[in-house]
């Protein structure tokens, strides 16, 4: 999620509205993006949004999404905010325990280039020959550093960060399917952050919610390898005489051009 500022009715100012994003993994055979546009981060909305589905879930920390877990939502860590942590000190700082963490971050990382292109199978297995070690690894030295920093300390805060979701960091070791990190999904929310510094605010919730939809078109067929504009001719040009229970033929993933 990413704050878009939305202009509030009667006020002629804007307050913090919320844009999300839902994506499959890069793994996945389907490449689509889904943006929902709310008034606020309330967890209430991812909540809404996923409704009754169960599966696995890659998210950093926000308290918004405990809620889903709680209901059997299988929590998924992201490995990249748990290694900006230490970059973050790194860089300010030039800590020499941040950049042994980073080392090891950077181990996990280099399993992670190699094993992109593999099938899912034989990614898990590469995993667990390889990253899990150097994962053991972390999680022993994590331990060992945590009782040699003092309390409140930022290096305190950034490895507390890692133990505390330790299990959820780790889950994709035994999931060929999953990503170590969210880094996919964030990537999908660069063309809002683009459009930020070009239209500046949304001129309603209902706006904002067309744009998402919109864009959810957009960006999906981009994923998908069409060029947005023949895509949106096309499917606008095709839709009044198009079947209702062929809808779904026009969608980013199923479409091919008329001929």
């Amino acid at each position: 999620e990413t704050p878009v500022q939305m202009l509030k009715p009667g006020a002629g100012k804007t307050h913090k509205a919320y844009l999300w994003a839902y994506t499959p993994t890069s793994y996945d055979s389907l490449r689509a993006v889904v943006y929902d546009f709310t008034p606020s981060r309330a967890g209430e909305h991812c909540r809404t949004f996923l409704d009754e589905w169960r599966g696995k879930l890659v998210t950093d920390d926000y308290v918004g999404y405990k809620a889903g877990f709680a209901a059997g939502i299988t929590e998924l860590g992201c490995m990249a905010h748990a290694r900006r942590k230490f970059h973050d000190l790194h860089a300010s700082n030039q800590s020499q325990i941040a950049g042994q963490a980073l080392e090891l971050f950077g181990a996990l990382y280099g399993v992670e280039r190699d094993v992109a292109e593999l099938p899912v199978d034989e990614r898990r297995r590469m995993r667990q020959e390889r990253a899990r070690p150097i994962a053991e690894t972390l999680h022993r030295w994590l331990i060992a550093q945590r009782q040699r920093v003092p309390d409140g300390s930022g290096t305190a805060r950034a490895i507390e960060y890692s133990l505390k979701r330790w299990e959820a960091l780790t889950r994709y070791l035994d999931d060929g399917h999953a990503p170590i990190d969210n880094n996919w999904v964030e990537n999908q929310i660069r063309p809002w952050a683009v459009g930020r510094a070009n239209w500046l605010f949304a001129g309603s919730l209902r706006g904002g919610q067309r744009a998402a939809a919109i864009m959810s078109l957009i960006q999906s067929a981009r994923l998908n390898g069409h060029d947005p504009y023949a895509y949106l001719k096309d499917v606008l040009t095709r839709l009044p005489t198009q079947k209702n229970n062929r809808i779904a033929e026009l969608l980013p993933h199923r479409w091919t051009p008329a001929t």
